[in-house]
């Protein structure tokens, strides 16, 4: 018997994270999606000639949150994220998408 080859990057989370939907992949791209989130954090900050201490002061927490953020190891409100891209002088933008009752994804 062969090894099954995958064709995408969804089949391999599907097996390894869970199906689309469940919680398991809701926590696994929760994570994901912080680590993503903390890399940004970490480059822009470093662009910025600012250490973590200094990022910190400014918007009221202490090094140790800024750290944990940047390694995807905390979460954090938006309002805290906000304020640590404020700090940064960068902007943010969200984007929200959802399915009505038909299936149509809309922005």
């Amino acid at each position: 018997m062969s090894p099954k080859k995958y064709a995408t990057i969804e089949e391999l989370e599907d097996k390894y994270f869970g199906e689309s939907g469940t919680p398991e992949r809701e926590e696994y791209e929760f994570a994901l999606t912080m680590e993503i989130l903390g890399e940004k954090i970490k480059q822009i900050r470093k662009e910025r000639n600012m250490t973590q201490e200094e990022l910190g002061k400014l918007i009221g927490v202490q090094k140790a949150q800024i750290s944990k953020l940047e390694k995807g190891t905390s979460s954090a409100t938006i309002a805290t994220i906000t304020k640590i891209f404020r700090a940064l002088k960068a902007k943010v933008k969200f984007h929200i998408e959802f399915e009505d009752e038909s299936g149509l994804v809309l922005s």
